[in-house]
């Protein structure tokens, strides 16, 4: 008998037995949870204990003290670096601007000063070596420039060189056709007044009356009532 009840106790048949707790399952997170913050808790403190006590917190202080300021004094260099860099440029752009300018008013300095040496030289060849003559006409030229308009441009000359101071008057006139007849008309402004000691260029516009036709135009420079110098130009 009694072996049967042993061999029932260690074979698969024997009945199950169950141990259970008495403390909740809540009560038992809860337990759980409080003994981990106080190990997380110890953690800490042993861990920030040992720093104290080997000088780390105070070195990573100070290293961290330097890299900020290290970090200013880059941020400010930086900053007077970009300063110079755009006072550069601005002093750069200026001084390009400027040299351009100089270079745009030689180049038409040069401009002039060809301009000056081929009036010049024109001027020249106008001045004949051995002339009799104190005044006299060039370049006389008179063109259409509209319907009832008439431009006209006359080249007064010394033909002599440091020739007296001249003072007279220029007379212009216009003759053609009006209608079918003869037409004739001095300046409406009447004489131009004319002084000058190597040359004076004097230019005008007229207006002409309606259906006229102008086929010549006269220029003469007077002194007083002496006339000087004539030249005819046929349109």
């Amino acid at each position: 008998m009694r072996f049967r009840l042993l061999r029932r106790r260690l074979t698969i048949s024997t009945p199950r037995m169950a141990v259970r707790s008495a403390m909740p399952w809540p009560l038992r997170w809860v337990l759980l949870a409080l003994v981990f913050g106080f190990c997380a808790a110890v953690a800490l403190w042993a861990f920030e204990t040992g720093k104290n006590i080997a000088g780390l917190d105070r070195h990573t202080r100070e290293e961290l003290a330097a890299l900020r300021q290290q970090v200013a004094q880059m941020q400010d260099e930086r900053d007077k670096a970009q300063s110079i860099a755009n006072t550069s440029g601005s002093l750069l752009t200026a001084e390009r601007a400027t040299q351009e300018r100089l270079l745009a008013q030689i180049h038409q300095l040069e401009l002039d000063n060809r301009s000056l040496r081929d009036d010049l030289g024109f001027f020249e060849k106008l001045i004949p070596a051995n002339s009799v003559e104190d005044v006299a006409i060039r370049g006389l030229q008179a063109e259409i420039v509209a319907s009832q308009q008439l431009r006209w441009q006359v080249l007064v000359i010394q033909p002599v060189k440091s020739g007296p101071e001249f003072k007279g008057r220029l007379e212009l006139v216009l003759s053609g056709t009006q209608a079918g007849k003869p037409w004739e008309q001095p300046l409406p402004q009447g004489p131009v007044p004319l002084q000058f000691r190597q040359y004076r260029r004097l230019e005008g516009l007229v207006d002409l009356p309606l259906q006229v036709s102008v086929k010549q135009v006269t220029a003469r420079i007077f002194d007083g009532s002496s006339s000087r110098a004539v030249q005819t130009l046929k349109l």
